[in-house]
């Protein structure tokens, strides 16, 4: 049986959410929607506003939309909170909109990283945004976290800026910035905020806000977990912190005292304030039979040595004074602990360093014994500490369940909605449209998958809501949201089927260091038991006017092939004809890097799901997904890829280029070149310390192109590179060929089965030529359209598009 995380150390350790005596401003009672404007503080009966949150989205009252949850849970304490949402940055009016708060702003750039939402993984600017009315780009700046936060500070000068989001949350320390190509300060010292709050913010958010409301000076809320700031180094405040230095990699650990030889194990307990039960029981067993003559013996021998020389004596090990505090004498209390990690100038320069500060970064993300961390930044009288308190206190059931029950209501705000008062035409959201019919049941992820970033923001511990407060959700949807048909579009989390699993034990949960329980196999003190997410499809499915629920939510393939009665369930009612998985690569090599399962546990999940499908008499399909150009992986790691694909019958539409976000483990191997999942050391001692990192667009081109190997504009690059890697024997028109030798007529563009992946060419159409006498264009040919001595409208255009 699972533990329930309701009795864990994390439970025992934090103030709950209830606990606060609500804020005076309750008396307003809750609004149907947070004000964004004047006339609406007015009709709730507002003269000012407790707190304004600043986003980079549209503001939508949905438990999916960070800002939605804060604002809700500020108001469920008695604030009264107004939302200004994606103002015009170009000055400080729009964010004047209303008026001064009277406690702090809240700075977010929204539910997305503003650079990933405004550029792709090749760097090119995007043309849509899933988070803005009628999917329109360009309503948020770029490093929206750093210039709202400087707005706020313009508008206002004395009033404190609370940070938060993915985007804070992920550059809470000097980190690697792919846009730029360079390592960035923390975003702490370059949005001048007050507070950065990273992870899930509701627990900090909440004391903070009162301890500001009681006058408490923002200077001097150093304690919040998970809360970043900065120090002056000779700040008194803090002091009485014992500092660990990680400046220096290949530094000497702790030295551990000599035992003296001539101590009984006895001793030696006694020693440690320990006892050792064994040697006593015996000891004192003997001692009163043999009390009397041992005694006479002992004193004959110590005369007789005595008298032989008396210059022989026992030898006694006394403590060396020079090297008192640098052995293993006391331990200091891993509360009062903080590591200092190399400078910001040092990891800026050095990439070795880099790689020390980010391992040692992920070592401290367990909140039951992380310790606090600084980071310098800066010398001279520009010398600054940023300090990185430990993550905070995962929420229990009972308060998620408090954060899922707020009076949300599920949908934009009417200022978006057309003239027929609807948010399904050109003013749709689509980040809306896609979570619209959906129910997060839990938060976390302990896969620790190295590209990816949730274990960074959310944490490793799963915090899942009871059955009944989903089972409410469900009944929410049917009854209140408008254009409900009685499908379910998703019941699951950053994870499909990692609900209430956990560690067995609460004392090995909070005292693990490990990144991930699941690799490189999954850890038997984990609790693996699907049965509760079992019972929720089935009860959510029973219930009147639910036509299907389907899981949207990735599968982690490698817990559910350890209980096939979920697969059997989630296969035989959840699936919608195709579910999603994510194997991301075929070869050992770049799996390694990911932290990902072999292929063949995807094999074993494929046979279940095939078994299941089959029983049911559907026709149901799995959709892999793949990561190209991961750190770690080779152009022959490629190959192989594209050639199981071809084998197995996958062409891939959608291809995923790696992403270097900031603060994954993945971004530090691409930036370093070194493994920060083992020890790093200045001298390179073993091939699994570095990393072959995929760098250069034509090299990531390849990557993509092998994942795409059926796309006939990749062929001559896939042949080319072929040919270089010895593998022309790929190259033919037969069924054991990888791509063909012929190269028919393309435009650049590519015609998918399903319509929206289908892509139109954006190059412009090559110069013609003129063909030799007796040859015939052909599609198979590769020349280009004849001559015909009139110039194109389309090269014209073109022309003056560049």
């Amino acid at each position: 049986m699972n533990a329930p995380l309701d009795v864990s150390f994390f439970a025992r350790a934090a103030k709950p959410l209830t606990s606060y005596r609500k804020y005076w401003a309750a008396r307003f009672g809750t609004a149907q929607f947070l004000p964004v404007s004047r006339a609406e503080m007015e009709l709730l009966g507002w003269d000012s506003c407790d707190i304004i949150l600043v986003t980079g989205d549209a503001y939508v009252d949905h438990p999916s939309f960070g800002m939605a949850v804060i604002g809700r849970m500020l108001e469920a304490q008695g604030f009264r909170v107004g939302i200004i949402a994606q103002p015009d940055w170009q000055s400080a009016e729009p964010f004047k909109v209303l008026g001064k708060p009277n406690l702090f702003w809240g700075v977010t750039a929204g539910n997305m990283d503003s650079m990933i939402n405004r550029y792709t993984a090749d760097r090119k600017i995007r043309t849509d945004d899933a988070y803005t009315p009628g999917d329109v780009a360009g309503k948020r700046p770029d490093r929206a976290a750093i210039v709202y936060s400087q707005r706020c500070r313009e508008a206002f000068k004395d009033v404190p800026i609370v940070l938060g989001g993915i985007e804070g949350s992920l550059r809470r320390i000097a980190h690697y910035d792919y846009w730029s190509d360079k390592v960035r300060r923390s975003i702490v010292v370059d949005a001048k905020c007050d507070l950065l709050l990273y992870g899930n913010a509701e627990r900090a958010i909440v004391e903070i806000a009162h301890r500001l409301a009681a006058r408490e000076p923002v200077e001097k809320i150093t304690d919040v977990r998970g809360t970043v700031f900065v120090r002056r180094p000779d700040d008194e405040s803090a002091k009485g912190w014992f500092e660990i230095d990680s400046t220096n990699v290949d530094s000497p650990g702790r030295v551990e005292s000599h035992v003296n030889p001539y101590m009984t194990t006895s001793e030696q307990a006694a020693g440690q304030g320990s006892t050792c039960a064994k040697e006593d029981g015996q000891k004192n067993a003997t001692t009163n039979v043999a009390s009397n003559e041992g005694s006479t013996v002992a004193a004959g021998l110590n005369d007789l040595t005595r008298e032989v020389n008396p210059a022989i004596r026992p030898l006694t090990f006394m403590p060396n004074p020079a090297l008192y505090g640098k052995g293993s004498l006391k331990v200091p209390p891993r509360d009062r602990s903080v590591i200092r990690l190399p400078s910001y100038e040092q990891v800026k320069s050095d990439p070795v360093l880099y790689a020390h500060a980010s391992r040692v970064l992920h070592l401290e993300t367990n909140p039951g014994n992380a310790r606090a961390l600084v980071q310098a930044h800066g010398v001279g009288v520009t010398a600054r500490d940023v300090w990185i308190n430990p993550p905070p206190i995962p929420l229990t059931t009972a308060e998620m369940d408090l954060v899922f029950d707020l009076p949300y209501a599920r949908s934009p705000h009417p200022s978006y909605a057309d003239e027929a008062g609807s948010h399904d035409g050109a003013t749709k959201i689509p980040a809306w449209e896609m979570i619209r019919f959906s129910v997060n049941i839990m938060r976390g992820c302990f896969g620790g998958c190295t590209f990816c970033s949730i274990t960074e923001h959310e944490g490793r511990i799963i915090q899942s809501r009871s059955e009944d407060s989903v089972i409410k959700e469900i009944e929410e949807i049917r009854d209140k949201v408008k254009g409900f048909t009685g499908t379910i579009s998703d019941l699951g989390g950053p994870t499909a089927n990692m609900y209430r699993l956990g560690c067995k034990s609460p004392e090995i949960e909070a005292a693990c260091r490990k990144p991930s329980c699941v690799f490189p196999g999954i850890c038997h003190n984990l609790g693996t038991d699907h049965q509760p997410l079992i019972n929720i499809y089935r009860r959510g499915r029973a219930l009147k006017g639910i036509k299907k629920i389907l899981i949207g939510s990735g599968v982690r393939y490698d817990l559910a092939v350890l209980s096939p009665e979920y697969v059997k369930e989630l296969v035989q009612h959840h699936v919608g004809g195709y579910l999603k998985i994510a194997p991301e690569h075929t070869e050992s090599g770049p799996l390694n890097k990911m932290m990902k399962p072999g292929i063949g546990t995807y094999d074993k999940f494929k046979a279940l799901f095939d078994k299941f499908t089959a029983e049911a008499g559907k026709k149901q399909f799995l959709i892999p997904y793949f990561i190209a150009a991961h750190p770690g992986t080779t152009d022959e790691d490629m190959m192989n890829l594209a050639i199981w694909l071809k084998k197995n019958g996958f062409r891939a539409d959608q291809v995923q280029t790696f992403y270097p976000s900031p603060m994954a483990t993945a971004t530090a191997m691409y930036h370093t070149g070194r493994n920060p999942l083992r020890k790093v050391h200045r001298q390179v001692e073993g091939e699994d310390e570095t990393v072959d990192v995929v760098r250069g667009d034509k090299r990531r081109r390849l990557h993509k192109a092998f994942l795409r190997y059926h796309d006939p504009n990749n062929w001559p690059l896939l042949r080319e590179a072929l040919k270089a890697m010895g593998r022309a024997d790929l190259i033919g028109n037969g069924k054991q060929h990888l791509i063909p030798t012929f190269q028919p007529m393309t435009d650049g563009s590519y015609t998918s089965a399903r319509r929206k992946n289908s892509t139109t060419s954006t190059t412009r159409p090559a110069a013609s030529s003129k063909l030799p006498q007796g040859r015939l264009l052909t599609q198979h040919t590769g020349l280009p359209p004849r001559d015909s001595g009139s110039t194109r409208l389309g090269e014209k255009t073109t022309r003056k598009a560049r």
